[in-house]
């Protein structure tokens, strides 16, 4: 197959830049199957802010109960500054940090946000570059695939 006047190599060039994010990942995915080793990115923590330490633990238990996470963490109250409908407000948060497959990041938000009585929660995620090996393990063991 080749495009009319530009030849078969342009064509595979395409090709190439379109499925070399697809390539890559199943690369990675086979060297880590094949090595043992991590692959950066495959698990996340999510950070899920709270208005008290009931809330918290009850949408940790939720979070829980579904399988969207391995471990959650309550951490005791901090102080937050935040800017809400034009006005700098204070309060006391409770923050969850939440260890999970970054495949359920996704359905893990569209869940709290279910739940969450705070009408915009924060629900942010990063990607875990790096740890122990057996930790990210047992999150495999611990979180279904999807």
């Amino acid at each position: 197959m080749e495009w009319p006047g530009r030849g078969p190599l342009l064509l595979v060039v395409i090709l190439s830049l379109l499925l070399y994010p697809v390539l890559r990942s199943l690369a990675l995915q086979l060297h880590a199957a094949l090595t043992g080793s991590y692959v950066s990115g495959t698990h996340s923590i999510a950070f899920i802010n709270c208005l008290n330490e009931q809330i918290a633990k009850d949408i940790a238990r939720a979070i829980m109960d579904k399988k969207l996470a391995a471990y959650v963490n309550i951490l005791p109250k901090s102080l937050a500054l935040y800017f809400w409908k034009g006005e700098l407000e204070e309060s006391t948060e409770i923050l969850l940090l939440v260890k999970t497959r970054t495949s359920k990041i996704g359905e893990l938000s569209n869940y709290v946000r279910s739940i969450h009585p705070f009408e915009i929660p924060e629900i942010i995620s990063l990607p875990i570059d790096q740890g122990n090996p057996l930790y990210f393990k047992w999150i495999e063991e611990s979180v279904p695939r999807d």
